[in-house]
């Protein structure tokens, strides 16, 4: 294998981190309406958005852990997307600033680790 298809260690881990984080919504979708300070009707509704980001979440990791490189950097930029679009459509989801910073730091943080990653990936010969 040469050291332009051998998989990027950090890409991998970072997969991995992303699919632990799916596990964790599909165990606790509660975490999204808690975070979100959601009440009544809605916290159901944020419930199944949470196992949806885990389902996701873990399929795409999934796939950039055992996949190929080429493979895993698509993994890396799908979920930048994925952290981008999950920020816009949180974001509408509250008013209150405070909720507001928090789901914007945890999803471009998310973002912005993946982008170093894949810029990282990419700089590797």
């Amino acid at each position: 294998m040469t050291t332009a298809t051998k998989r990027f260690l950090p890409t991998r881990l970072v997969s991995a981190a992303t699919a632990s984080y799916g596990v964790f919504a599909l165990a606790k979708p509660s975490h999204l309406p808690d975070a979100l300070e959601a009440t009544g009707a809605d916290r159901a509704g944020y419930e199944t958005l949470a196992r949806t980001y885990g389902a996701r979440d873990i399929a795409v990791s999934l796939v950039g852990v055992t996949g190929s490189r080429q493979v895993g950097r698509a993994a890396l930029a799908l979920r930048i997307a994925m952290d981008v679009a999950d920020c816009l459509v949180l974001l509408r989801a509250t008013d209150d600033d405070d909720v507001r910073r928090k789901v914007a730091a945890v999803t471009l943080g998310w973002g912005a680790l993946n982008t170093a990653v894949l810029v990282a990936d990419l700089r590797q010969r």
